[in-house]
């Protein structure tokens, strides 16, 4: 059956078509490019299972990386043989950051911050300390857990 008169014009539609494709377009370049400015704003771990053995091993006043969800985990054993671990980015702009042994101190190279070994700010930008990690130690593993997190080892 053909309509006399049409609801819609042949220009209308196609400006539409035109209006709508150019939306998905840009909504989408918007998408990646937010996602590529703050990358970190995904769900971290509470926790992390380690292998005792790669961490424990590791000399004094070092640092080891491991992975706490999409950013850098810092496992540190200080000059004393005592043990910590941070997330490894700066407080600043989320910057990786790394351990200068002949300082003992963590360097963030964008903008010049400084962290003792102890995580806390002490020159530069940087606006407060790095995020500190409890460690527990359980059989051959090392769990790396955030300060008052529960450790369920069921899921694991």
């Amino acid at each position: 059956m053909k309509l006399k008169y049409s609801l819609i014009t042949r220009r209308q539609f196609l400006n539409t078509l035109f209006g709508g494709s150019l939306i998905a377009f840009f909504s989408g370049t918007l998408f990646s490019l937010f996602k590529f400015a703050f990358p970190t704003l995904g769900k971290e771990p509470d926790f992390v299972v380690l292998d005792k053995n790669e961490f424990i091993d590791i000399p004094p006043n070092s640092t080891k990386a491991f992975a706490w969800g999409g950013v850098l985990g810092l496992f540190l054993k200080r000059a004393d043989g005592t043990v910590a671990a941070f997330k490894g980015v700066c407080t600043h702009m989320e910057c990786n950051i790394a351990y200068r042994p002949e300082e003992q101190k963590f360097y963030c190279a964008c903008h010049q911050g400084w962290f003792s070994d102890q995580g806390v700010n002490i020159e530069g930008p940087p606006p407060k300390p790095l995020e500190h990690f409890e460690i527990l130690e359980k059989g051959e593993k090392i769990i790396i857990a955030r300060k008052g997190a529960k450790v369920d080892l069921a899921k694991v």
